[in-house]
C-alpha cells in the first residue's frame, strides 16, 4: 500500500458538524488537513432538513390563517387559491438561498483541502478516496444520516417520498398517507393538509412526536387531529391496487397516490470500512463512542454530527463539530452536553425541555403548574387560544428542572426555559425577571406563579 497523503487530521463529511469543526482543526493543523465529502455539497439542514420544511410550514400558515379574515373584516377570503407547483418552487428557492451560503462559506476553504469522493477505512489511520490512500494522525467522522426505508417496503420505492425527495418534487398528489409521526412527520402533515393535501397519518407507536408528558400528548393529538386523522399503535402494512397504496393499521386502511414516509433517519456508515476496527457496537448497530468526548473506543477517531445516531440536531451537531475539533488538536477532553431542547414546528409548536416528564415522574419531590392557552390573553387577540404548558421544579428550592408544552410560538418560551434550566434558576429567579403585557411570556409568569405556590405548600407531581 504506498501512502499518497499524510495529514494531521481528516474529516470525512461536509455537513454541519464537518464545517462547524473545519475552521479549528484549519487553526490547529495550520493547514495540514482534508475535507472529504462524498456526494452533493450542503447540509441535511439547509437541503432537506429544517430550511425547506420551514419555507412549507410557513407558506401553510400563511394561508391557513384566512379563516380568521373574514370575522375581522378582511374581506375577500374566498378567491384565495394554492398553487402547489408554485409553493413547491417558492421552497426551493429559499432553500437555494441558504445552499448558496454554505457554498460560499465552503469556497472559502483552499481547493488543496477539498476532496470529492466517498472515503473508507482500509486501517485505523488510512483512508482510501478515489484510489487515494491518506493516513491521517487523527479522523473526525460527519458523514451525517439518511431517511430510513424499512427492507420490506423497499418495493414501493416509486411511491415513497422521504425528506430527501419531497421538495423536489414538481408538484403533489391530492392523497398522500405520512407514515411515522415524530417532528418530521406531524409538521410535514399539518403543512400539507392546510395546503389542500387530504392526508392520513400512521405510526406504529402509541405517542405522537416523542412527547412524554401524557396532558401535552392528549393537546397535541387534540389540536392535530383538525387538520388531519392518523392513527397510532399498530403495525402499518401496504398493499398496491393498481396505481393506487393502500395502506392498513388496526381496523383502519386508506388509499394514497404516495407515502411520506419519516420514520426516522439512520447515520450513514455503511460504507466507512469500519468492519477494519475492531470496535464494540450496541443495539442499534452503531459503534459505541464516548457522548461527552466522542471518541470511537481508543482509536483517535471521533464522531459528530447525525451520524452518532443521538442527539440530531443542528445546534448540536455544530456543538459536536466544535468538541470533536478540540479534541484531535489537544489532549482528549470530557466536554459537559447541553440541557435537551427539542421543538416541533407544528402550529402551535410543540416542545420539550430538559427531563422528561416520565423520568420526573419517578420523582416524588418534583412539582408541576401548568396552564391551558384559551385563558391567555395574548394568544387570544392572535387568535391561536389552544394548548397547554407545564413546567416541572424542585419542590425543594424549585429549580426549574423541564417542561413540556404546545402553545403559540412556543419556539420562544422554550429557549427561555432551556436557559433556565441551564443556567439552573428557579422559579423565584424567573419571577423577578420583567413579563410585558400582552405578551406569550405572561402566560410563563403565570405558570410560574402556580409552581411558586406549590414549592410552598409541597404539592405532589401527579399525572
Amino acid at each position: 500500500m504506498n501512502i499518497n497523503r499524510q495529514v494531521a487530521v481528516a474529516i470525512i463529511g461536509a455537513g454541519s458538524a464537518g464545517l462547524y469543526a473545519t475552521p479549528a482543526v484549519r487553526d490547529a493543523t495550520d493547514g495540514n488537513f482534508v475535507l472529504i465529502n462524498g456526494g452533493a455539497y450542503g447540509t441535511t439542514s439547509v437541503r432537506s432538513g429544517c430550511m425547506p420544511s420551514k419555507a412549507l410550514l410557513q407558506i401553510a400558515e400563511d394561508f391557513h390563517r384566512r379563516q380568521y379574515f373574514a370575522h375581522n373584516g378582511i374581506e375577500g377570503t374566498e378567491n384565495l387559491r394554492v398553487n402547489l407547483p408554485l409553493v413547491l418552487d417558492s421552497v426551493r428557492d429559499l432553500r437555494d438561498r441558504f445552499i448558496a451560503r454554505v457554498l460560499s462559506g465552503l469556497l472559502k476553504i483552499p481547493e488543496a483541502n477539498r476532496i470529492t469522493g466517498y472515503a473508507r477505512f482500509v486501517e485505523p489511520d488510512v483512508l482510501v478516496v478515489n484510489d487515494e490512500y491518506i493516513r491521517a494522525d487523527k479522523i473526525i467522522i460527519a458523514t451525517g444520516s439518511s431517511p430510513i426505508i424499512p427492507p420490506q417496503w423497499a418495493s414501493f420505492k416509486d411511491y415513497i417520498l422521504t425528506t430527501d425527495t419531497l421538495f423536489e418534487q414538481k408538484d403533489l398528489p391530492s392523497d398522500i398517507a405520512v407514515i411515522g409521526l415524530g417532528a418530521a412527520g406531524l409538521e410535514l402533515g399539518q403543512a400539507l393538509s392546510r395546503l389542500g393535501v387530504r392526508v392520513t397519518g400512521f405510526d406504529q407507536a402509541q405517542q405522537i412526536g416523542g412527547i412524554s408528558d401524557p396532558f401535552i400528548r392528549k393537546t397535541a393529538r387534540q389540536l392535530l387531529i383538525e387538520d388531519f386523522h392518523f392513527w397510532t399503535g399498530n403495525s402499518v402494512e401496504i398493499e398496491t391496487e393498481r396505481d393506487w397504496l393502500r395502506i392498513h393499521s388496526g381496523h383502519t386502511s386508506a388509499v394514497v397516490k404516495k407515502i411520506l414516509l419519516c420514520v426516522g433517519r439512520r447515520p450513514d456508515l455503511d460504507t466507512l470500512g469500519l468492519e477494519n476496527l475492531s470496535l464494540e457496537w450496541n443495539d442499534a448497530g452503531l459503534p459505541n463512542f464516548n457522548p461527552n468526548t466522542l471518541q470511537l473506543g481508543d482509536y483517535p477517531i471521533f464522531l459528530a454530527g447525525d451520524v452518532t445516531g443521538d442527539r440530531m440536531s443542528m445546534h448540536e451537531a455544530g456543538d459536536e463539530g466544535r468538541i470533536a475539533a478540540y479534541n484531535v488538536a489537544h489532549e482528549v477532553k470530557s466536554f459537559p452536553r447541553r440541557v435537551p431542547l427539542s421543538i416541533i414546528f407544528t402550529e402551535p409548536n410543540i416542545a420539550q425541555i430538559g427531563e422528561s416528564f416520565e423520568k420526573l415522574q419517578q420523582n416524588h419531590e418534583v412539582v408541576v403548574a401548568e396552564l391551558d392557552f384559551q385563558r391567555q390573553s395574548r394568544a387570544v387577540l392572535m387568535g391561536h387560544d389552544q394548548g397547554m404548558m407545564r413546567v416541572y421544579a424542585a419542590k425543594n428550592g424549585g429549580k426549574i428542572l423541564g417542561a413540556s408544552l404546545m402553545i403559540p410560538r412556543g419556539e420562544h418560551i422554550a429557549h427561555l426555559l432551556a436557559w433556565a434550566v441551564e443556567q439552573e434558576l428557579t422559579v423565584f429567579d424567573l419571577l423577578k425577571m420583567p413579563y410585558y403585557h400582552p405578551t406569550i411570556e405572561e402566560g410563563l409568569q403565570s405558570v410560574l406563579q402556580n409552581l411558586r405556590r406549590q414549592v410552598k405548600n409541597g404539592k405532589e407531581l401527579s399525572s
